[in-house]
């Protein structure tokens, strides 16, 4: 798919609605019937086309995504529509009216800015993908407030704009890149941008170190449902500021500059930190909510004796503290009739699947149990429990 145009046309767009929520296993019987009145081409343009608003509809909603337009990359690499808002507001709340939205994609971030009555200029040098952008804008009613220009982002002045938001391409042809001078623009240029302007906001991968953030920006990290997102780099907010953001919410925990939470023994709970708390070293500021500490100096679980109730980790009642042994786990299973078996790991390398089928190869009984491993005082350990609650 390599042209939008003909899915624009009243017989296009036609085509997309009888299509709509076309099942894999039908779509051999439904190309054959639509081929014999229409192009073969559009018919599997706008089969494809169905098949990627299918995809797109957890990130943006099945009534958003079956009025937009996709690309493969631009399903794959769009933000997630509760994200884009939250920056958005953030945006908003800052006073910016307008932004220039850089490498845009298909738009999903514009969309966000206009709904939040930003006035965006939606940048893409990808004929398809700004095509895609200009499509959606119209499609969602907000072509008043975006503006989709197809250019090379490296050449657009955004001296007139309140802020700048860029999102660089993070991905190559070998997959994911981790450098972010490999990003497409490179780091150091968006932050030259971001420095033009009076306000912006950097999309970068949620793994950057964090050295390489530059001092001028307020990092922050994102996740949503409990799922690490992504990071933003914020300037002119907070410069040196560190902050961890969970959706939906949002509930923000920002960083003191702490310490790193002492090592102390299991305690009756264990506490796993949310990943945009961890990712943000932000574990010692929820540790001293909890009133917790570490069960091992390099391992990011905190535990503490009194459940108390946060949002930045998940807490879990421990039953059992035992040496790693697959044989006495599964005796241990068998013995108390557990049906449902959850592993988590942190600091070990066994993998989760690899123990649930050894310890568990029949699973009977109405039981369920948690079993962490991870490491206790440097030595490999499974920690059973379940979940807690305050009641």
């Amino acid at each position: 798919m390599n042209d939008l145009a003909p899915l624009l046309t009243p017989e296009g767009r036609a085509l997309l609605d009888e299509v709509r929520g076309t099942a894999p296993a039908d779509e051999l019987a439904v190309a054959t019937r639509l081929r014999r009145g229409h192009p073969a081409a559009l018919v599997s343009a706008a089969l494809g086309q169905a098949r990627l608003r299918q995809r797109a509809a957890a990130k943006f909603g099945a009534e958003d995504a079956e009025r937009m337009f996709f690309t493969p990359n631009g399903v794959e690499q769009s933000t997630r529509a509760s994200v884009a808002a939250y920056r958005a507001e953030r945006l908003r709340a800052l006073g910016v009216t307008s932004v220039a939205d850089l490498c845009c994609g298909i738009g999903g971030d514009a969309i966000a800015l206009a709904r939040a009555g930003i006035r965006v200029l939606a940048v893409d040098r990808d004929p398809l993908t700004a095509a895609a952008a200009r499509a959606n804008a119209d499609a969602l009613g907000l072509a008043g407030l975006i503006d989709v220009r197809e250019a090379d982002v490296t050449g657009v002045d955004t001296a007139s704009y309140d802020a700048v938001f860029v999102d660089p391409a993070r991905r190559g042809g070998r997959g994911r890149i981790f450098d972010p001078e490999a990003y497409s623009p490179p780091l150091s240029w968006a932050v030259r941008a971001a420095l033009g302007a009076p306000h912006a906001a950097l999309k970068v991968a949620p793994g950057i170190p964090h050295e390489a953030v530059p001092a001028q920006a307020e990092a922050e990290w994102i996740s949503d449902g409990g799922d690490v997102k992504e990071a933003v780099l914020w300037f002119g907010t907070a410069p040196g500021a560190v902050r961890a953001t969970l959706l939906p919410g949002p509930r923000t925990l920002l960083g003191r500059g702490l310490p790193d939470p002492g090592v102390r023994s299991v305690g009756r709970y264990l506490y796993e930190p949310d990943g945009a708390v961890i990712r943000a070293h932000l574990v010692a500021e929820a540790a001293e909510e909890l009133d917790g500490g570490l069960i091992d100096p390099t391992i990011a679980y905190v535990t503490a004796d009194a459940l108390r109730e946060t949002p930045y980790a998940t807490a879990y009642e421990i039953t059992d503290r035992l040496p790693f042994n697959v044989k006495k786990l599964k005796a241990l299973l068998r013995e108390r009739e557990v049906g449902i078996l959850t592993v988590k790991k942190r600091g070990s390398a066994v993998e989760p699947e690899e123990l649930r089928r050894k310890a568990l190869p029949k699973p009977q009984g109405p039981h369920s149990v948690t079993v962490f491993l991870t490491r206790v005082a440097g030595a490999p350990t499974m920690l059973l429990g379940r979940p807690a609650g305050l009641t």
